[in-house]
């Protein structure tokens, strides 16, 4: 088992993909938010969580 994580052993390819999806998730999840105080849906809600998970993991480097 590898000790730790090194975002450089990752292709280029993916390592723009999430530059780019760090810097265009927080926005993405603020813009949920308001629809979803708007007009709450479940779908919404599921949206916004699953946004909301997606950004915690980015940041913390886990994918």
């Amino acid at each position: 088992m590898r000790k730790g994580y090194n975002p450089y052993l990752l292709p280029p390819w993916l390592r723009k993909t999430r530059f780019y999806c760090k810097g265009i998730i927080i926005p993405i999840a603020i813009f949920q938010l308001i629809r979803l105080l708007i007009v709450p849906t479940t779908g919404d809600f599921l949206l916004l969580c699953a946004l909301g998970g997606l950004a915690f993991l980015l940041y913390k480097d886990i994918i």
